[in-house]
């Protein structure tokens, strides 16, 4: 409820009536071609990002083409290779058997070689008790062997 509800003299007769209510729908109309633009703006900015979706969509589909081809044409080079591959060891097991033979390793397992820097033998290990490395004066002072300080 308005004041010119509650006020009968401050409404408008007849005429003044139908020029306020012209204008409220002329301001209506206005506001209403204004988010008319408006939305039309942003629906050309929307189908400009649809048609660059769309054609980065279509790149990468011809990408994943090529892709999918270069992956063929290597899965079949791969699988001649490994044929020929497995025909070689056919035709040749009997030379490379040969060849394992006569260089294999003759050395028992138990024997280790020593020939390089890397290989020797550690020294005995000094292992004595604890109490011993005290009584000998190793450990420094300690009386609880438990704890170092």
């Amino acid at each position: 409820m308005t004041i010119t509800d509650l006020i009968p003299a401050l409404k408008g007769r007849g005429r003044r009536r139908a020029v306020d209510e012209v204008e409220r729908l002329r301001e209506n109309e206005i506001a209403l071609l204004t988010n008319l633009h408006a939305a039309g703006d942003e629906i050309a900015l929307l189908q400009h990002d649809l048609a660059d979706a769309r054609g980065k969509q279509a790149e990468a589909e011809e990408i994943v083409v090529k892709q999918l081809a270069d992956i063929d044409d290597l899965t079949a080079e791969r699988d001649h290779w490994r044929d020929e591959t497995l025909a070689l060891r056919k035709r040749f097991a009997a030379e490379l058997a040969a060849e394992a033979n006569a260089t294999r390793v003759t050395v028992p397992p138990w024997v280790r070689p020593i020939d390089g820097p890397e290989d020797q033998a550690t020294g005995p290990i000094d292992v004595s008790p604890l109490w011993a490395a005290r009584d000998a004066g190793l450990l420094g002072p300690v009386t609880d062997p438990g704890r170092t300080a």
